[in-house]
């Protein structure tokens, strides 16, 4: 079964492109694009990773970050954070709110593809389970 993902962008041309990838690769996606759809979508679909921008209207990505890691049932959810927020102090407070992994726009989706999959193997490895190899 398909790892499924939620892409999280109020810039429509960026959810897509995400989404595009990630289902090129074999990812089933689904998308919100601002943070209170975000919370929403993480309780109806139960993605198993979170692709999410910082800058959005209703609730910014650090907020939604922070609801996510004070909620016992979605604490563990690996977030990689996708922003144009890119001054140290911007990943600095990523690194704090418990982001997995904190990548800037522009970017180069085989270097999200890359982290998404070294996620997952990593999930895997935990639970000592080897058969999603890269």
């Amino acid at each position: 079964m398909a790892k499924k993902i939620l892409a999280v962008d109020d810039e429509k041309h960026i959810v897509r492109l995400v989404q595009v990838n990630l289902q090129r690769a074999g990812y089933e996606v689904v998308t919100a694009n601002d943070g209170k759809e975000a919370l929403e979508k993480v309780e109806s679909e139960r993605p198993d990773l979170v692709v999410l921008d910082v800058m959005m209207p209703y609730m910014d990505g650090f907020e939604v970050l922070r609801n996510l890691r004070s909620n016992p049932s979605t604490r563990e959810l690996p977030v990689i954070m996708l922003t144009a927020k890119a001054q140290d102090a911007d990943v600095f407070k990523g690194w704090q709110s418990g982001v997995d992994c904190y990548l800037t726009k522009p970017f180069n989706p085989m270097e999200l593809l890359s982290f998404v999959k070294r996620i997952f193997k990593a999930q895997e490895e935990d639970r000592g389970d080897k058969r999603y190899e890269l």
